[in-house]
């Protein structure tokens, strides 16, 4: 899903508790599964917004010099406007586009 062209509502959604338990049959796992996700987006949109910013730093900056670039403040405020990873992160979930694996007993003495 990008971020960028979906259309997800910044503000608060009442949402039914009980369509959140649908897919994993436990609303604790499925917190899990949606914080996971949010986490993965929010480092993403934070690499990309990292790229695009290194490019107006200058070698030469300090305190004393710091130059105000529209295209910067732009840029920033672009991703300021973009919803929440954890809004995104619901918003997949509930279409049924997270892939996700269920823990068990077993799986966690696998990756021990």
């Amino acid at each position: 899903m990008d971020i960028k062209k979906v259309t997800i509502p910044t503000n608060t959604v009442t949402r039914t508790l009980s369509d959140f338990d649908k897919q994993t049959g436990n609303i604790y796992e499925t917190v899990n599964v949606i914080a996971t996700r949010a986490n993965q987006i929010g480092s993403e949109i934070k690499q990309e917004l990292s790229r695009k910013l290194t490019e107006f730093s200058n070698v030469t900056d300090n305190l004393e010099e710091t130059f105000e670039n529209r295209e910067q403040i732009e840029i920033s405020r672009f991703y300021e406007r973009l919803p929440k990873p954890v809004l995104v992160a619901t918003e997949e979930y509930l279409a049924g586009e997270l892939e996700f694996e269920e823990r068990t007993k077993d799986n966690e003495d696998k990756e021990e």
